[in-house]
C-alpha cells in the first residue's frame, strides 16, 4: 500500500513544468465524449467526470437530495455494502470522490493502469447501481445534519445564505445545495433514487482524462462505464432572475467583529465583456495584496486584515461579489471607502501600469495550474461544462493581453454601479443604519 501511495503522488510532476497541453477529442463507439491529454510515462490514469444539473436539479419541497445522493454513491454499491466497497477500493490502490455543487456533480477518479479494469467495474457500480441501504442513509443523513447545524451557526455562512435568499427568491440558487435540517430528515430512500435518475444522464455529461491510457483504449472504456445510463435525464432549470436591489441587510450576530458580504450582477461566461471584467476583477479586488480594495482598505486604513472581489459565474445566473470581515465599530467606513473604490473604477478605469501588471501576472500564473493529472483532467472537464473549446488553454492567454484600458474603462462604467450594490452584514454593526 505504501508503494501504491507513492506512485499516486509522483504522478504530480511529469506536468507541472509543461509549456503545452495536446487535448485529444475522443468519441466512444456508442457517441460518449471525452478529452483526453495523453502521459504514458507513469502507470495512472485520472479521470474527471461532471454531470450539469447539480443540487439545483432538485425538486421543490426536496432540498438537499442531491447532495445526499452524491454522499451515499460510496457507501455500498452493486453486491458490496459500505464495507466492503471500501476494501474492494483500497485492494486495487484506487480513489473516489463524490461531490455536489449548485450546476453539476463531480466525480473524480485515479487508479492504476494494471489495475484499470477492476477499478472502472467499481466506479461504475458506484454510478450506476448505488445500494442506498437504509442503515448508510441513516448515516449520511446524521452527518449532513450536523453540517447544516454547523452552518447555521457560521456567520460566513449565514451571510452566503442571506445574499443568495435575497438575489434569487424562489429558485434553487436562493437556497443552500445541503437542504435544512427539515428537508433531509424529510428525504426517503425513493427521493434519492429520483435524485440519481434526474442526474446521471449521458445528455449532460463532460469527461477530461489524463495519463497512462490511449484514445483507442479509451472509447470503449467510456461505453463500459456509462453507456448504458439513460440517454436523458431531468429538465434543466430555469434562468434565475437577479431580484437583488442596492441596499443593507443587517443580520443581528452577537459578535466583536462583522461579517460582509457584497455585491451586484456580473457578467456572463459567455460574454464577450467577461475577460475585460476578469482582468478589472484582479485589479480591483482579485490580486491579493496588490489590488485596489487590500491597498485602500487594509493597507492604508487598517480597517481589515483581508478583502476581496470575485466573479461569481454560474449557469442561471451571475453576481460580481466581494468580502470582508472587520470591528463592528469598522463596518460602516469600510463600505463607504469600498463604494468610492467602486465608483472610481467605474468613473476612471485603471491605469496603464495596472493594466501591465495585471496582464503579467494572469498569464504567467495560468500555467502553474497545470501541476497534477487530476487538476488537468478537472480542468478538460470544466472547460467542456462551461462550452469552452479544446484550444481554449492555447488562446486564453491572448485573451487577457488583448483587454485595452478601453476595454476596461466600457466593462467597469456599465458592470460596476455603486446604485445597485447590496450589502449584507452578519454581526452587530455599530454607528450606522
Amino acid at each position: 500500500m505504501m508503494l501504491r501511495f507513492a506512485l499516486i503522488i509522483a504522478v504530480l510532476v511529469p506536468f507541472g513544468a509543461r509549456a503545452a497541453v495536446e487535448i485529444q477529442e475522443v468519441t466512444s463507439p456508442g457517441g460518449i465524449t471525452a478529452w483526453l491529454v495523453e502521459e504514458p510515462s507513469i502507470p495512472f490514469v485520472a479521470m474527471d467526470i461532471r454531470f450539469k444539473g447539480g443540487s439545483s436539479l432538485d425538486p421543490e419541497g426536496k432540498r438537499g437530495a442531491t447532495y445526499m445522493m452524491m454522499g451515499l454513491l460510496e457507501e455500498g454499491a452493486g453486491d458490496r455494502d459500505a464495507r466492503a466497497f471500501t476494501e474492494a477500493t483500497e485492494a486495487v490502490a484506487a480513489n473516489f470522490g463524490f461531490d455536489t455543487f449548485r450546476d453539476s456533480v463531480q466525480i473524480e477518479a485515479q487508479f492504476l493502469t494494471e489495475n484499470r479494469e477492476e477499478s472502472l467495474a467499481l466506479l461504475r457500480d458506484a454510478i450506476k447501481f448505488p445500494r442506498f441501504d437504509q442503515d448508510a442513509i441513516d448515516r449520511v443523513q446524521t452527518q449532513i445534519v450536523s453540517i447544516i447545524e454547523g452552518n447555521e451557526t457560521d456567520p460566513n455562512d449565514i451571510a452566503g445564505t442571506t445574499l443568495a435568499a435575497l438575489s434569487y427568491p424562489g429558485h434553487p440558487y436562493a437556497t443552500a445545495q445541503e437542504g435544512t435540517v427539515e428537508s433531509v430528515n424529510a428525504l426517503t430512500r425513493a427521493d434519492l433514487i429520483a435524485a440519481h435518475e434526474a442526474v446521471f444522464a449521458r445528455d449532460r455529461v463532460y469527461i477530461g482524462v489524463t495519463g497512462d491510457i490511449s484514445a483507442a483504449e479509451l472509447g470503449p472504456l467510456l461505453d463500459t462505464l456509462l453507456g448504458d445510463l439513460p440517454a436523458t435525464g431531468a429538465p434543466m432549470p430555469v434562468e434565475a432572475e437577479l431580484a437583488l436591489e442596492g441596499g443593507q441587510t443587517i443580520v443581528d450576530y452577537r459578535s466583536p467583529q462583522s461579517v460582509v458580504l457584497f455585491g451586484h450582477a456580473g457578467v456572463d461566461r459567455d460574454d464577450p465583456d467577461f475577460f475585460p471584467a476578469f482582468v478589472a476583477n484582479h485589479i480591483l479586488g482579485g490580486g491579493g495584496f496588490e489590488s485596489r480594495l487590500m491597498v485602500n482598505v487594509r493597507e492604508r486604513r487598517g480597517l481589515t486584515y483581508g478583502i476581496s472581489s470575485f466573479l461569481a459565474s454560474r449557469d442561471y445566473g451571475n453576481q460580481w461579489l466581494g468580502q470582508f470581515s472587520t470591528s463592528n465599530e469598522n463596518v460602516g467606513p469600510a463600505i463607504d471607502l469600498i463604494q468610492s473604490i467602486w465608483d472610481d473604477m467605474a468613473e476612471n478605469g485603471v491605469t496603464p501600469e495596472e493594466l501591465d501588471a495585471a496582464q503579467t501576472y494572469l498569464t504567467g500564473a495560468y500555467p502553474l495550474r497545470f501541476d497534477g493529472n487530476g487538476r488537468i483532467a478537472g480542468i478538460l472537464a470544466g472547460m467542456q461544462a462551461q462550452g469552452l473549446g479544446v484550444d481554449y488553454i492555447e488562446t486564453r492567454n491572448d485573451q487577457v493581453n488583448a483587454v485595452t484600458l478601453e476595454d476596461i474603462q466600457r466593462v467597469a462604467a456599465e458592470h460596476l454601479v455603486v446604485e445597485d450594490m447590496h450589502f449584507v452584514i452578519v454581526g452587530q454593526p455599530q454607528g450606522f443604519n
